[in-house]
Protein backbone atom coordinates (compact mmCIF):
# COMPACT_ATOMS: atom_id res chain seq x y z
CA UNK A 1 0.00 0.00 0.00
CA UNK A 2 1.43 3.70 -0.85
CA UNK A 3 2.38 6.22 1.76
CA UNK A 4 -0.37 8.46 0.62
CA UNK A 5 -3.50 5.57 1.38
CA UNK A 6 -1.68 4.58 4.78
CA UNK A 7 -2.49 8.10 5.92
CA UNK A 8 -5.92 8.94 4.22
CA UNK A 9 -7.21 7.99 7.68
CA UNK A 10 -5.46 11.07 9.39
CA UNK A 11 -5.63 12.95 6.27
CA UNK A 12 -8.99 12.77 6.20
CA UNK A 13 -9.55 13.62 10.07
CA UNK A 14 -7.28 16.53 9.45
CA UNK A 15 -9.01 17.96 6.36
CA UNK A 16 -12.48 18.09 8.05
CA UNK A 17 -11.38 19.89 11.09
CA UNK A 18 -10.03 22.70 7.86
CA UNK A 19 -13.24 22.29 6.98
CA UNK A 20 -12.40 21.18 3.63
CA UNK A 21 -14.54 18.07 3.61
CA UNK A 22 -17.85 20.14 5.43
CA UNK A 23 -18.47 23.56 7.40
CA UNK A 24 -17.11 23.72 9.93
CA UNK A 25 -17.80 26.03 13.35
CA UNK A 26 -14.80 28.62 13.79
CA UNK A 27 -12.22 27.53 16.11
CA UNK A 28 -11.20 29.02 19.32
CA UNK A 29 -8.23 28.58 21.88
CA UNK A 30 -10.62 26.46 23.79
CA UNK A 31 -14.22 24.81 22.95
CA UNK A 32 -15.60 23.30 25.79
CA UNK A 33 -13.30 21.03 27.25
CA UNK A 34 -10.80 20.55 24.69
CA UNK A 35 -7.78 23.14 23.78
CA UNK A 36 -7.42 23.99 20.46
CA UNK A 37 -3.85 23.80 18.45
CA UNK A 38 -3.39 24.91 15.22
CA UNK A 39 -0.95 24.30 12.13
CA UNK A 40 -0.14 25.09 8.22
CA UNK A 41 1.97 21.92 7.93
CA UNK A 42 2.46 20.32 4.37
CA UNK A 43 0.31 17.68 3.29
CA UNK A 44 0.96 18.11 -0.20
CA UNK A 45 4.07 19.15 -2.56
CA UNK A 46 7.61 18.80 -1.93
CA UNK A 47 7.64 18.44 1.72
CA UNK A 48 4.77 16.62 1.95
CA UNK A 49 6.38 13.14 2.99
CA UNK A 50 8.16 14.61 6.12
CA UNK A 51 4.86 16.94 6.88
CA UNK A 52 2.95 13.58 6.79
CA UNK A 53 5.71 12.33 9.23
CA UNK A 54 5.63 15.52 11.31
CA UNK A 55 1.60 15.61 11.84
CA UNK A 56 1.49 11.46 12.63
CA UNK A 57 4.14 12.67 15.75
CA UNK A 58 1.71 15.82 16.48
CA UNK A 59 -1.28 13.68 16.32
CA UNK A 60 0.67 10.52 18.66
CA UNK A 61 1.67 13.39 20.98
CA UNK A 62 -2.02 14.55 21.59
CA UNK A 63 -3.48 10.91 22.08
CA UNK A 64 -1.08 10.02 24.12
CA UNK A 65 -1.80 12.92 26.63
CA UNK A 66 -5.07 12.38 26.17
CA UNK A 67 -4.69 8.76 27.23
CA UNK A 68 -3.31 9.90 30.23
CA UNK A 69 -6.01 12.18 31.58
CA UNK A 70 -4.98 15.55 29.38
CA UNK A 71 -4.13 18.53 31.01
CA UNK A 72 -4.95 20.29 33.60
CA UNK A 73 -5.60 23.89 33.92
CA UNK A 74 -7.57 26.17 36.57
CA UNK A 75 -8.72 22.43 38.71
CA UNK A 76 -10.59 21.42 35.45
CA UNK A 77 -9.16 18.83 32.49
CA UNK A 78 -8.44 19.65 29.26
CA UNK A 79 -8.33 17.62 26.10
CA UNK A 80 -5.78 18.71 23.20
CA UNK A 81 -6.63 18.63 19.65
CA UNK A 82 -5.40 20.28 16.22
CA UNK A 83 -6.71 22.02 13.83
CA UNK A 84 -4.99 21.68 10.26
CA UNK A 85 -4.52 23.35 7.19
CA UNK A 86 -2.20 22.13 4.34
CA UNK A 87 -0.07 25.01 3.10
CA UNK A 88 1.13 22.91 0.20
CA UNK A 89 4.69 23.11 0.86
CA UNK A 90 4.41 26.97 0.05
CA UNK A 91 5.65 29.28 2.47
CA UNK A 92 3.36 32.15 1.12
CA UNK A 93 0.38 29.82 1.64
CA UNK A 94 1.56 28.40 5.04
CA UNK A 95 1.85 32.64 6.13
CA UNK A 96 -1.68 33.10 4.76
CA UNK A 97 -2.95 30.17 6.48
CA UNK A 98 -1.51 31.04 9.75
CA UNK A 99 -3.09 34.35 9.68
CA UNK A 100 -6.22 32.24 8.81
CA UNK A 101 -6.11 30.31 11.67
CA UNK A 102 -5.27 33.32 14.35
CA UNK A 103 -7.59 35.89 13.00
CA UNK A 104 -10.58 33.39 11.76
CA UNK A 105 -10.63 30.81 13.67
CA UNK A 106 -9.48 32.11 16.88
CA UNK A 107 -6.57 29.71 17.29
CA UNK A 108 -3.96 31.11 20.18
CA UNK A 109 -1.61 28.50 20.24
CA UNK A 110 -0.15 27.41 17.16
CA UNK A 111 2.30 24.58 15.93
CA UNK A 112 5.45 25.00 13.74
CA UNK A 113 4.79 23.62 10.15
CA UNK A 114 7.47 21.44 8.61
CA UNK A 115 10.76 22.40 7.29
CA UNK A 116 12.42 25.79 7.99
CA UNK A 117 11.71 27.87 5.09
CA UNK A 118 7.75 27.31 5.79
CA UNK A 119 8.66 28.23 9.72
CA UNK A 120 10.63 31.22 8.26
CA UNK A 121 7.39 32.12 6.81
CA UNK A 122 4.92 31.34 9.77
CA UNK A 123 7.02 32.80 12.27
CA UNK A 124 6.67 36.34 11.60
CA UNK A 125 2.76 35.74 11.54
CA UNK A 126 2.59 34.37 15.22
CA UNK A 127 4.99 36.68 16.54
CA UNK A 128 2.70 40.07 14.85
CA UNK A 129 -0.24 38.45 16.74
CA UNK A 130 2.03 38.01 20.37
CA UNK A 131 0.47 33.99 19.67
CA UNK A 132 2.90 30.99 20.95
CA UNK A 133 4.14 28.63 18.11
CA UNK A 134 6.05 25.58 19.80
CA UNK A 135 7.70 23.69 16.61
CA UNK A 136 9.90 21.15 15.92
CA UNK A 137 10.46 20.85 12.21
CA UNK A 138 12.31 24.24 11.13
CA UNK A 139 16.07 24.15 12.52
CA UNK A 140 17.45 26.68 10.87
CA UNK A 141 19.80 29.11 12.91
CA UNK A 142 18.37 31.95 11.49
CA UNK A 143 15.20 31.56 13.21
CA UNK A 144 16.65 32.38 16.15
CA UNK A 145 18.38 35.64 15.52
CA UNK A 146 15.54 37.92 14.51
CA UNK A 147 14.37 38.55 18.57
CA UNK A 148 10.97 36.71 17.80
CA UNK A 149 10.20 35.87 21.63
CA UNK A 150 7.34 33.69 20.87
CA UNK A 151 8.88 30.76 18.82
CA UNK A 152 9.79 27.83 20.63
CA UNK A 153 12.12 24.99 18.88
CA UNK A 154 12.42 21.35 20.68
CA UNK A 155 14.91 20.51 17.66
CA UNK A 156 18.60 21.16 17.57
CA UNK A 157 19.65 23.81 14.71
CA UNK A 158 20.78 23.07 11.53
CA UNK A 159 24.13 23.95 11.76
CA UNK A 160 25.12 21.03 13.68
CA UNK A 161 23.46 18.19 11.10
CA UNK A 162 26.54 17.26 9.06
CA UNK A 163 29.09 19.35 10.94
CA UNK A 164 29.41 15.78 12.85
CA UNK A 165 30.34 14.22 9.93
CA UNK A 166 33.32 16.38 8.93
CA UNK A 167 35.02 15.74 12.87
CA UNK A 168 34.43 11.98 12.46
CA UNK A 169 36.37 12.36 9.42
CA UNK A 170 38.77 14.02 10.61
CA UNK A 171 39.24 11.78 13.44
CA UNK A 172 39.26 9.12 11.55
CA UNK A 173 42.27 10.18 9.41
CA UNK A 174 44.20 11.10 12.19
CA UNK A 175 43.58 7.22 13.75
CA UNK A 176 44.92 6.04 10.54
CA UNK A 177 48.30 8.03 10.08
CA UNK A 178 46.60 10.83 7.58
CA UNK A 179 45.98 14.68 8.00
CA UNK A 180 43.18 16.05 7.82
CA UNK A 181 44.09 19.06 5.01
CA UNK A 182 45.18 16.13 3.24
CA UNK A 183 41.34 15.29 2.83
CA UNK A 184 39.14 16.34 -0.64
CA UNK A 185 35.69 17.45 0.55
CA UNK A 186 32.28 17.32 -2.22
CA UNK A 187 28.98 19.21 -0.95
CA UNK A 188 26.04 19.42 -2.55
CA UNK A 189 22.77 20.99 -0.66
CA UNK A 190 19.37 22.57 -1.59
CA UNK A 191 19.37 26.55 -1.64
CA UNK A 192 16.53 26.73 0.71
CA UNK A 193 16.85 28.08 4.58
CA UNK A 194 17.33 24.63 6.29
CA UNK A 195 20.16 23.06 3.93
CA UNK A 196 22.18 26.65 3.50
CA UNK A 197 22.41 26.85 7.36
CA UNK A 198 23.61 22.91 7.49
CA UNK A 199 26.44 23.97 4.61
CA UNK A 200 27.63 26.93 6.97
CA UNK A 201 28.47 24.44 9.96
CA UNK A 202 29.76 22.00 7.38
CA UNK A 203 31.65 25.10 6.00
CA UNK A 204 33.04 25.93 9.44
CA UNK A 205 34.20 22.59 10.17
CA UNK A 206 36.07 21.91 7.14
CA UNK A 207 37.94 25.75 7.35
CA UNK A 208 38.75 23.89 11.55
CA UNK A 209 40.32 20.86 9.96
CA UNK A 210 41.58 22.77 7.08
CA UNK A 211 39.82 20.16 4.72
CA UNK A 212 40.05 20.88 0.92
CA UNK A 213 36.51 21.51 -0.76
CA UNK A 214 36.82 20.44 -4.16
CA UNK A 215 33.10 20.42 -5.07
CA UNK A 216 30.79 23.45 -3.53
CA UNK A 217 26.96 22.43 -5.96
CA UNK A 218 23.43 23.76 -5.27
CA UNK A 219 20.79 21.07 -6.02
CA UNK A 220 18.17 22.01 -8.67
CA UNK A 221 15.65 23.35 -7.61
CA UNK A 222 12.91 20.62 -8.23
CA UNK A 223 15.76 18.08 -6.34
CA UNK A 224 14.98 15.47 -9.38
CA UNK A 225 18.55 15.05 -10.55
CA UNK A 226 22.32 16.03 -9.33
CA UNK A 227 23.91 13.84 -11.77
CA UNK A 228 26.42 17.03 -12.82
CA UNK A 229 27.63 17.09 -9.30
CA UNK A 230 28.03 13.30 -9.26
CA UNK A 231 29.95 13.28 -12.40
CA UNK A 232 32.38 15.92 -10.76
CA UNK A 233 32.79 13.49 -7.85
CA UNK A 234 33.90 10.47 -10.16
CA UNK A 235 36.35 12.58 -11.60
CA UNK A 236 37.76 14.42 -8.44
CA UNK A 237 37.48 11.27 -5.84
CA UNK A 238 36.80 13.39 -2.80
CA UNK A 239 37.04 11.44 0.40
CA UNK A 240 33.75 13.00 1.43
CA UNK A 241 30.70 13.98 -0.10
CA UNK A 242 27.93 15.75 1.53
CA UNK A 243 24.52 16.00 0.67
CA UNK A 244 21.23 18.16 2.10
CA UNK A 245 18.50 18.58 0.17
CA UNK A 246 15.40 17.17 2.73
CA UNK A 247 13.83 13.77 1.58
CA UNK A 248 13.51 14.45 -1.89
CA UNK A 249 16.90 15.13 -2.02
CA UNK A 250 18.02 12.06 -0.36
CA UNK A 251 16.09 9.60 -2.60
CA UNK A 252 17.43 11.38 -5.47
CA UNK A 253 20.94 11.24 -3.97
CA UNK A 254 20.23 7.83 -2.98
CA UNK A 255 19.28 6.52 -6.36
CA UNK A 256 21.49 8.13 -8.27
CA UNK A 257 24.44 6.90 -6.24
CA UNK A 258 23.51 3.51 -7.05
CA UNK A 259 22.78 4.58 -10.65
CA UNK A 260 26.31 6.01 -11.33
CA UNK A 261 28.07 3.64 -9.01
CA UNK A 262 29.91 6.40 -6.93
CA UNK A 263 31.96 5.09 -4.49
CA UNK A 264 33.20 7.79 -2.19
CA UNK A 265 35.20 6.61 1.21
CA UNK A 266 32.10 8.54 3.10
CA UNK A 267 28.67 9.54 2.34
CA UNK A 268 26.58 11.66 4.35
CA UNK A 269 23.23 12.68 3.89
CA UNK A 270 19.94 14.19 5.64
CA UNK A 271 17.08 12.65 5.80
CA UNK A 272 17.83 9.59 5.42
CA UNK A 273 15.20 7.48 7.50
CA UNK A 274 12.31 10.11 6.19
CA UNK A 275 13.05 9.49 2.59
CA UNK A 276 13.25 5.47 3.51
CA UNK A 277 16.37 5.08 1.30
CA UNK A 278 17.38 1.77 2.90
CA UNK A 279 13.81 0.23 1.96
CA UNK A 280 13.97 1.96 -1.71
CA UNK A 281 17.36 1.27 -2.32
CA UNK A 282 18.71 -1.63 -0.51
CA UNK A 283 22.70 -2.34 0.07
CA UNK A 284 23.60 0.80 -2.81
CA UNK A 285 22.98 2.76 0.93
CA UNK A 286 25.73 0.78 3.18
CA UNK A 287 27.98 3.26 4.98
CA UNK A 288 25.71 6.25 4.75
CA UNK A 289 26.08 8.60 7.32
CA UNK A 290 22.70 9.93 8.49
CA UNK A 291 22.46 12.57 10.94
CA UNK A 292 19.53 12.54 13.21
CA UNK A 293 17.80 14.66 16.29
CA UNK A 294 17.02 11.18 17.67
CA UNK A 295 17.53 7.45 17.54
CA UNK A 296 15.34 4.66 19.45
CA UNK A 297 18.31 3.13 20.49
CA UNK A 298 19.09 6.62 22.77
CA UNK A 299 18.88 6.11 26.46
CA UNK A 300 16.31 9.33 26.36
CA UNK A 301 13.34 8.55 29.12
CA UNK A 302 10.69 10.91 30.16
CA UNK A 303 7.23 10.45 31.84
CA UNK A 304 4.75 10.83 28.61
CA UNK A 305 6.09 7.79 26.29
CA UNK A 306 8.92 5.94 28.83
CA UNK A 307 12.02 5.34 26.64
CA UNK A 308 12.90 6.31 23.14
CA UNK A 309 12.73 2.58 22.11
CA UNK A 310 9.17 2.63 23.88
CA UNK A 311 8.16 5.57 21.60
CA UNK A 312 9.88 3.61 18.18
CA UNK A 313 7.18 0.83 19.37
CA UNK A 314 3.91 2.65 19.90
CA UNK A 315 4.93 4.61 16.64
CA UNK A 316 4.68 1.31 14.62
CA UNK A 317 2.46 0.02 15.89
CA UNK A 318 0.21 3.33 15.33
CA UNK A 319 1.36 3.83 12.09
CA UNK A 320 1.54 1.15 9.70
CA UNK A 321 4.40 0.98 7.37
CA UNK A 322 7.44 2.19 8.83
CA UNK A 323 10.61 0.68 9.27
CA UNK A 324 12.54 3.34 10.69
CA UNK A 325 10.49 6.07 12.62
CA UNK A 326 11.60 9.86 11.16
CA UNK A 327 12.71 12.14 13.70
CA UNK A 328 10.21 14.81 12.15
CA UNK A 329 7.84 12.33 14.35
CA UNK A 330 9.46 11.95 17.35
CA UNK A 331 10.10 15.73 17.77
CA UNK A 332 6.72 16.80 16.68
CA UNK A 333 5.65 14.54 19.48
CA UNK A 334 7.66 16.23 21.88
CA UNK A 335 6.34 19.72 20.92
CA UNK A 336 3.05 18.56 21.93
CA UNK A 337 4.64 17.13 25.59
CA UNK A 338 6.16 20.82 25.77
CA UNK A 339 2.84 22.94 25.53
CA UNK A 340 0.91 20.20 27.76
CA UNK A 341 3.61 21.17 30.39
CA UNK A 342 3.52 24.41 29.56
CA UNK A 343 -0.21 24.97 30.08
CA UNK A 344 0.26 22.82 33.23
CA UNK A 345 2.49 25.50 34.62
CA UNK A 346 1.12 28.55 33.60
CA UNK A 347 -2.43 27.45 34.73
CA UNK A 348 -4.35 30.03 32.54
CA UNK A 349 -5.12 30.10 29.01
CA UNK A 350 -3.53 33.40 28.68
CA UNK A 351 -1.06 33.83 25.53
CA UNK A 352 1.59 35.80 27.80
CA UNK A 353 1.74 33.52 30.91
CA UNK A 354 1.87 30.44 28.54
CA UNK A 355 4.49 32.07 26.74
CA UNK A 356 6.21 32.80 29.77
CA UNK A 357 6.24 29.10 31.22
CA UNK A 358 6.83 27.52 27.92
CA UNK A 359 10.61 29.98 28.16
CA UNK A 360 11.02 28.13 31.28
CA UNK A 361 10.79 24.71 29.80
CA UNK A 362 13.42 22.35 31.43
CA UNK A 363 12.30 19.04 31.10
CA UNK A 364 13.51 15.69 30.26
CA UNK A 365 11.54 13.09 27.40
CA UNK A 366 12.12 10.95 25.46
CA UNK A 367 13.20 12.29 22.46
CA UNK A 368 16.06 13.84 24.84
CA UNK A 369 16.28 17.39 27.06
CA UNK A 370 14.20 20.42 26.14
CA UNK A 371 15.25 23.49 28.19
CA UNK A 372 15.26 27.02 25.69
CA UNK A 373 17.51 29.71 25.15
CA UNK A 374 15.86 33.20 25.32
CA UNK A 375 16.24 33.15 21.36
CA UNK A 376 13.82 29.93 21.59
CA UNK A 377 16.09 27.38 20.52
CA UNK A 378 16.78 24.17 22.60
CA UNK A 379 20.16 24.24 24.39
CA UNK A 380 19.71 21.04 26.20
CA UNK A 381 20.18 18.12 23.22
CA UNK A 382 22.92 17.26 21.01
CA UNK A 383 22.58 16.07 17.05
CA UNK A 384 23.93 11.67 16.84
CA UNK A 385 25.05 10.62 13.32
CA UNK A 386 23.79 6.73 12.21
CA UNK A 387 25.42 4.97 9.64
CA UNK A 388 23.13 1.87 7.59
CA UNK A 389 25.09 -0.88 8.58
CA UNK A 390 23.31 -4.26 7.23
CA UNK A 391 20.71 -2.42 6.21
CA UNK A 392 20.39 -0.85 9.97
CA UNK A 393 20.91 2.73 11.37
CA UNK A 394 23.06 2.63 14.07
CA UNK A 395 24.31 5.05 15.98
CA UNK A 396 27.88 5.82 15.72
CA UNK A 397 28.58 9.17 17.03
CA UNK A 398 29.35 10.84 19.30
CA UNK A 399 30.87 8.22 20.85
CA UNK A 400 28.60 8.18 24.17
CA UNK A 401 25.28 7.53 22.44
CA UNK A 402 27.27 4.68 20.42
CA UNK A 403 25.75 1.26 19.55
CA UNK A 404 28.20 0.69 17.10
CA UNK A 405 31.69 1.64 15.69
CA UNK A 406 31.42 3.17 12.62
CA UNK A 407 32.76 1.30 9.31
CA UNK A 408 35.24 3.21 7.41
CA UNK A 409 35.40 3.12 4.32
CA UNK A 410 32.08 2.15 3.38
CA UNK A 411 31.71 -0.99 1.56
CA UNK A 412 29.16 -1.52 -0.82
CA UNK A 413 28.72 -5.29 -2.09
CA UNK A 414 29.36 -5.58 -6.04
CA UNK A 415 31.53 -2.01 -5.87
Amino acid sequence: MSKWLRNIPALAVAMAGAGIFAAAPAGAKVEGDTIILGSAISFTGKYSTNGIHASNGYDLGVKRVNEMGGVKVGGKMYKLKIKYYDDESTPARGAQLAERLIRQDGIKFMLGPYSSGLTKAVAPVTAKYKIPMVEAEGASRSLFTQGNRYIFAVLSTSEQYLASSIALAAEIAIKNGRKPTDLKLAMAFENDPFSLDVRAGVMDDASKYGIKIVIDDKLPRDLADMSATLTKVKALKPDILVISGHSKGAATAARQIKEMKIDVPMIAITHCEAAKVIKKFGKATEGFLCPTQWAETLSYFGAYFGKAADFDKLFKKTYKGYKNVPYQSAQAAAAILVYKEAFERADSFDTEKVRDALSATDMKTFYGSIRFAKEGNNIAKPMVLRQIQGGILKVVAPSKWASAPVVHPRKVPGM
